[in-house]
């Protein structure tokens, strides 16, 4: 055996999960004891921001430590075949992943030794046909997967939002069987010649929301922070997001349509089922758990856990993500070594989801390439003082949803966001310390003219540094 004492790095992540989720995170209505066990024994960062609203950017950005704009992948089906999991595998991890991943093509190694790929439940905007892991499973065991086609039959089916219970046998729903394969690789595999990287991606609580009976259970007729919907804030919001609602109401993307004044009952259930999802995923995360520790893996571990972007569930009455509140913008992230790092902390310098690139490979003592944008989240974890970043970025690029502009850029700074759209002559500006729901929008107000120059300023001379900083990957076309 190997005498490698580099610590195991377990990196959880999920898709499209809110950062008020979590009961440790101050949210009562949760039922999350895994998860609260990582965030009470854990440094959480508070204010964790992805680069970009929809999946495959996000993570694309998230794997290779460089903004949207420089990866060229700036929306979901773009091509992405490189990460800085090749530099932890060369460098003597064992790198495996299970779950999500959205790369494209789909099955792209990206650096890990073994892939388990289970890609989203619903895949029209992709490689529709792709057979993964979990439609193996589901047809070696003669099931027919509950899908759009299927869905659209009920005659309920404009009315749900995405929300449909799940009647195959549970350890057949999408989660349940991401967890149950990390359980299983655990478990039965030969531990590695050596430390293990193991990325772990859950494909929910992404749409369609579809949890078992005994998760909604938690849920049914508890009091959830339902937002409420008000015309003055989706009447003031930018056109190109106006086009975006018009859009999700007309196509039911990912088994979901959207509805223009949904009703409180409505509501509920898409909050019920949403947040079951999330408890699913809970009861996962203490299995994994469990089985590092039988394994011998969990004394000499790190476990990051996380998601890419968030969820709207209604607020501003938008649904799903693609739009720029920090509903979408803002996730939970924690990392979990007690042997490592003082826990019990929590960090609010604003830092990049993509961050965490740069921490594992300091972790893994490997050396992070200059044109890595990403910063390393090495020093809050030690305890040293750490202020963060003094503003976060995320971009997204035109595609199916975003179909009247071709680039959006939002930079938030601890007090102020801004939103720009290229070449178009509106935007959005609020002030986060009066107006932390982000519902007034002064982008045209005179009087904020001059914070509204600062930050697109800023934006400039971001794009001029990222530029600069980055020249050395283009180096093999001059």
């Amino acid at each position: 055996m190997s005498q490698d004492e580099r610590p195991n790095i377990i990196l959880i992540i999920t898709d499209q999960q809110r950062y008020e989720t979590i009961r440790a995170l101050g949210y009562e209505y949760m039922d999350t004891p895994n998860l609260d066990r990582l965030f009470n024994e854990g440094v959480t960062f508070s204010q964790c921001h992805i680069t970009a609203p929809s999946c495959a950017p996000s993570r694309a950005s998230l794997f290779t430590g460089t903004y949207p704009h420089t990866t060229g992948i700036l929306k979901n089906a773009d091509s992405w075949k490189k990460s800085w999991v090749s530099d932890l595998s060369d460098s003597g991890y064992y790198c495996v992943n299970v779950g999500k991943m959205h790369t494209m093509p789909m099955e792209t190694k990206l650096g890990f030794h073994e892939r388990y790929v289970v890609e989203n439940k619903d895949r029209y905007l992709e490689e529709r046909y792709y057979y993964d892991e979990w439609d193996k499973a589901l047809h070696a065991r003669g099931l027919v997967k509950q899908q759009r086609e299927l869905y659209r039959l009920r005659p309920d089916y404009a009315e749900r939002m995405g929300a449909f219970k799940w009647e195959l046998p549970e350890d057949m729903q999408s989660d349940m069987f991401v967890g149950n394969t990390a359980t299983w690789w655990l478990d039965s595999k030969p531990k590695p010649d050596g430390p293990l990287f193991m990325e772990i991606g859950f494909p929910g609580p992404h749409p369609p929301f579809d949890p078992t009976d005994r998760f909604i259970e938690k849920y049914k007729g508890k009091k959830l922070p339902l937002p409420k919907i008000k015309r003055e804030d989706i009447d003031g919001q930018p056109d190109a997001f106006q086009k975006l609602r018009e859009h999700n109401m007309e196509v039911d993307h990912d088994s979901v349509v959207h509805l223009d004044d949904p009703s409180e009952e409505q509501l509920q259930r898409l909050w019920e089922y949403y947040l079951a999802n999330v408890s699913m995923i809970d009861e996962k995360v203490g299995e994994i758990l469990e089985s590092l520790e039988k394994g011998g893996y969990l004394d000499n571990s790190v476990v990051l856990f996380t998601s890419d972007h968030g969820e709207a569930l209604g607020e501003h009455g938008h649904i799903q993500k693609w739009t720029m509140y920090d509903c979408i913008t803002r996730v939970p992230l924690v990392a979990w070594s007690p042997s490592r790092f003082k826990g019990g902390r929590t960090v609010d310098g604003l830092c990049q989801l993509m961050d965490i690139g740069p921490t594992i490979l300091d972790l893994a003592e490997v050396e992070k390439p200059e044109w890595m944008e990403a910063e390393t989240l090495i020093p809050a974890l030690a305890g040293d003082a750490f202020e963060g970043r003094p503003f976060v970025i995320a971009e997204h690029g035109r595609d199916g949803l975003l179909r009247t502009v071709d680039f959006v850029t939002m930079i938030r700074t601890k007090d102020w966001k801004l939103v720009e759209f290229l070449d178009e002559p509106f935007g959005q500006l609020f002030d986060l310390v009066n107006d932390p729901a982000e519902e007034v929008n002064l982008w045209d107000d005179p009087q904020h003219a001059a914070k509204k120059a600062e930050l697109s300023r800023k934006i400039g001379s971001f794009r001029v540094r990222s530029g600069y900083q980055t020249r050395s990957l283009w180096e093999d076309v001059r």
